[in-house]
């Protein structure tokens, strides 16, 4: 897929932006959700729900209007993850009980990726929390047990 246009960063940062409106930093923060970014190769459309699907918000990115590259899903996610990245003082400080994710769907809700993991300490973007776990202890019990 061809990179990300300046354009298509901008609709990011937006839609990033509406779902922080959503979720605005609170003392008392009881909400507890992962946001699902679902993305429609087929008509460019972006959008946000909360665990019980509730549709957060939404956008058009114009770059992705019947794109049919194969590795759309994978641009897509690198796109949103450098985003992400970039405005991570924004997606590491909304209104929801931590941590919480960043998740990547497909039109049929099947997850592509976790996007961004944000935590009280431990901000992990674009890979899997417990990636390397196995190999970690692994080498632990051989250095304990050896």
């Amino acid at each position: 897929m061809e990179k990300a246009t300046e354009q298509t960063t901008q609709q990011i940062e937006r839609f990033l932006k509406k779902i922080a409106q959503k979720f605005p930093p609170r003392e008392d923060t009881s909400i507890v959700t992962d946001i699902h970014v679902r993305v429609s190769q087929g008509s460019g459309e972006m959008l946000a729900f909360d665990d019980d699907d509730n549709e957060v918000t939404r956008c058009v990115v114009e770059q992705w209007i019947n794109n049919n590259d194969e590795d759309f899903y994978n641009g897509v996610e690198q796109t949103l993850i450098s985003t992400f990245s970039a405005l991570s003082t924004i997606a590491d400080s909304l209104g929801i009980l931590k941590p919480y994710s960043f998740v990547l769907e497909n039109d049929d809700k099947d997850t592509i990726a976790e996007l961004y993991i944000a935590d009280d300490d431990t901000v992990i973007i674009g890979k899997d929390l417990m990636e390397g776990l196995d190999s970690d202890l692994n080498l632990f019990l051989e250095k304990l047990l050896g």
